[in-house]
């Protein structure tokens, strides 16, 4: 099913799972309420900056995630944090990191969004600093920084290779100093909205499987993104399944470039090194650092592809020539390409790249003497809800969202170094909005509006009849078959045809899922993949349509019978959910500020050689 905006009256869940007849109403279920002023769904940096925000103005939220305390996804986020802070090149500013962003977005982002990240970055990055994340320093003192692919100084700040593992740790830390409630392994199915205004969220615990209703008239999203849909991702096989967007959708708000899916150049080839390292990131540091890409030729192909930019160019340029060699038969037995820093000295390589030599070691690979195997991998969703950044709201009442679940900083596509700089600057931007929201009025304890404890409770019911499903169909297999099917149909190159196709054959796999069956009680891993399977579902129908819609190509959305940029497609694409299914419309792209127009008509651009 697609997803219905919800009512009072709904006599069905609407996604994947349904109830059965309206006396199931009359089943009672046991759950446990939780009141509270503001809810932030998700545990990683968006989500603990928007609860700093929220503390240190006086409002206590309650966080929740889906894994242990400090194990969020940005953890994989490796190779840094970008700000103009000029430590190497004091010509660098925020006005040139927004045009960057934009010229990397191919100007469908919301000159808004960028220009706010870009301007309240510095500072983000001071208070990391005064907060103790341990960045690396220049020989004076400074916070060091690399070069990062298609930006045009140096300008990401990092801790060697693990930059998103620090900077978690740190907001983490703050947010105990802080005293901020947190409560994980905690999973939520469904917001409680009419479509106008959210008043909650219903949702089971991971470990007990009791199932907990949280009232709360503010819900935050940082829920993450989508890109562990596809069979090659970067993510953890249970995250980034789109729980977030769908959410959103579900409540009443908007999603925004959902066809914009970033395919990182460099991902481990899991022939090599087994099945559990397929499509794992290689992180971009390694090129920022020196890193150079080579075919089974020992040709240094990028010298074809962009030979100013080289390895560092946009990642959906190298991308796509990564794809080219492999085409014309210049790709590795495993389907890869080599990429290798050798040439670099061995202490500089084990300091700046810690985390990649010890995971290359670990797999009998000496990456100080030989080259690693690399191919394309999902890693990042651009797309996601429709917001106000300034204030993080999404049109429905009480409902804001931030990170990866949010489109519009990115555009087409996204620099490296940019997610973790979204998380912090727009989630510092929304914590101290929607504290300015909360008040004594605040419904939190005094209840749900009439109709949303019965919508909980119908979803409660849903949740245990598909616990207690017992079809031959498993949701690993099902999300495996959807996997394969994006990459296929939605993967780096596309086509109308492709992606009709695609469509056709998700309806297929929709059709499947009646015949699903969990392995396990609520407390299961095949129960939370069932779960997630419905939101993956939802959001792979809006990427097919968006991608299908947008007969161009631009950033990571190629389409081999639409090569070429059309200046009549910048525009940005909306998915709502109708009463008969997705409906798409299109809306045009404001202009950024004349300072920031200044810079992109100077058209700042990244020299690689200054690496040689």
């Amino acid at each position: 099913m697609t997803p219905q905006r919800p009512s009072a009256d709904d006599e069905q869940a609407v996604d994947a799972r349904t109830t059965g007849p309206a006396t199931d109403a009359e089943k009672s279920v046991d759950y446990e309420t939780v009141s509270v002023p503001v809810l932030v769904v998700g545990a990683g940096a968006a989500g603990a900056r928007v609860a700093i925000g929220l503390a240190e103005n006086g409002v206590e939220p309650l966080v929740i995630g889906k894994r242990d305390h400090g194990d969020a996804h940005t953890t994989w986020a490796a190779g840094g944090i970008n700000a103009s802070l000029g430590s190497l090149d004091p010509e660098d500013d925020w006005t040139i990191h927004a045009a960057d962003t934009l010229a990397e977005g191919h100007f469908i982002n919301d000159p808004k969004a960028v220009e706010l990240t870009a301007k309240h970055m510095p500072d983000r990055i001071r208070e990391l600093d005064d907060w103790g994340m341990p960045f690396d320093r220049t020989e004076d003192g400074k916070i060091n920084q690399r070069y990062f692919g298609a930006q045009s100084f140096r300008r990401t700040c990092f801790v060697g290779d693990r930059t998103g593992e620090a900077m978690l740790d740190t907001l983490v830390d703050k947010a105990q100093s802080l005293g901020i409630p947190y409560r994980d392994n905690v999973m939520i199915t469904r917001l409680l909205s009419d479509g106008d205004r959210v008043s909650g969220a219903a949702g089971y615990d991971m470990e007990s499987g009791e199932f907990v209703l949280f009232e709360s008239d503010h819900v935050v999203l940082a829920a993450g993104g989508s890109s562990a849909l596809y069979n090659r991702h970067s993510s953890r096989d249970e995250e980034n399944n789109g729980d977030g967007p769908a959410l959103a959708l579900q409540a009443g708000a908007s999603l925004l470039d959902m066809e914009f899916v970033q395919f990182h150049p460099t991902g481990m080839v899991g022939d090599r090194y087994g099945e559990d390292w397929d499509g794992r990131l290689v992180t971009e540091a390694v090129r920022g650092e020196g890193g150079r890409l080579l075919n089974t030729d020992g040709e240094r192909f990028m010298e074809e592809y962009s030979p100013d930019q080289m390895e560092l160019d946009a990642r959906d340029v190298v991308a796509r020539a990564i794809a080219q060699e492999l085409r014309e038969g210049r790709g590795t037995e495993n389907g890869g390409v080599y990429l290798d820093i050798s040439h670099r000295e061995d202490d500089y390589i084990k300091s700046r790249l810690p985390r990649m030599y010890e995971r290359f070691m670990d797999l009998g690979v000496d990456i100080t003497t030989e080259p690693m195997e690399v191919a394309p991998t999902a890693h990042y969703s651009m797309g996601g809800v429709d917001i106000a950044f300034e204030t993080g709201e999404t049109g429905v009442e009480g409902l804001y969202a931030v990170g990866e679940t949010v489109a519009g900083v990115h555009g087409a596509n996204r620099l490296g170094g940019n997610s973790l700089a979204e998380t912090v600057a727009i989630g510092a931007l929304v914590g101290n909005h929607v504290a300015e929201k909360v008040s004594a009025e605040s419904r939190a304890g005094d209840g749900l509006p009439d109709g949303q404890r019965a919508i909980a409770e119908r979803e409660f019911r849903s949740l245990i009849e598909l616990e207690a499903a017992d079809g031959d169909e498993t949701p690993e297999g099902l999300l495996a078959d959807l996997g394969d099917l994006l990459w296929n149909h939605a993967g780096i190159l596309r086509s109308e045809d492709s992606l009709s196709e695609g469509l056709a054959a998700l309806e297929v796999l929709r059709t499947r899922t009646g015949n699903i069956g969990v392995d396990g009680d609520r407390t299961s891993l095949s129960f939370e993949l069932a779960v997630d399977l419905s939101f993956s579902l939802t959001v792979a129908e809006a990427l097919l349509l968006s991608a299908r819609e947008r007969d161009e190509s631009r950033g990571a959305h190629y389409r081999t019978d639409a090569p070429d940029v059309d200046p009549d497609w910048r525009r940005n694409i909306l998915v709502d959910g109708g009463d008969t299914g997705l409906e798409l419309t299109t809306r045009g792209v404001a202009e950024p500020s004349e300072e920031v127009s200044e810079a992109v008509d100077v058209g700042y651009e990244l020299d690689y050689h200054h690496l040689e």
